[in-house]
């Protein structure tokens, strides 16, 4: 052996073998980095799914809180429910609309949809008379308000009559208070 090749050889066996100490921090270091990658590789798919890593600034987002009237007009929009929505809010200022002697008398009940109807049900036969030749007008008016079309007719309803009672004092086959028995 030449004298380089016992200083190489002296060289390798003085470098110690690493120790358990020395394994365990070169394990810890390679821990650390693998978990590192992993941690940038999640972060990275994050931010693709929220659109390249966009974030929500001063301008307005899909994401930002509505307020409550906001909220009701974009579901009363989604749902398709503008109409009846609106023939509600008739219901609620229906003595501005029809006038406060008439609304003591008659009431709106409901709205059908499908016939764009206004269900109104009167207190006598008289109001319902005269509401009966009022409803042109009445259908004008809410149209101004509610928009053209929205009511195309006004059905009235007269007074109801008293309500049917079964019990053990009734005569079978009777039609109602003012039957006489014969």
């Amino acid at each position: 052996m030449s004298g380089d090749e016992a200083e190489a050889k002296g060289a390798s066996e003085r470098v110690p073998e690493p120790s358990g100490v020395d394994l365990a921090r070169v394990a810890l270091r390679a821990a650390r980095e693998q978990a590192r990658a992993r941690g940038d590789a999640a972060q990275q798919k994050k931010q693709a799914r929220r659109g390249g890593g966009l974030r929500s600034g001063a301008g307005a987002d899909g994401r930002d809180p509505l307020a409550l009237g906001a909220a009701i007009n974009r579901l009363l929009t989604e749902r398709g429910w503008e109409a009846p929505a609106a023939v509600g809010g008739v219901m609620g200022r229906w003595p501005q609309i029809v006038g406060e002697d008439v609304a003591k008398h008659c009431v709106p009940e409901r709205y059908d949809e499908e016939e764009r109807a206004l269900i109104v049900r009167c207190d006598s036969t008289a109001w319902a008379t005269n509401l009966r030749l009022l409803a042109p007008t009445l259908v004008a008016r809410l149209n101004e308000d509610l928009g053209h079309g929205t009511v195309r007719l006004i059905k009235v309803l007269g007074p109801g009559g008293p309500q049917r009672r079964y019990g053990p004092l009734r005569a079978p086959g009777s039609t109602g208070p003012g039957d006489t028995y014969g």
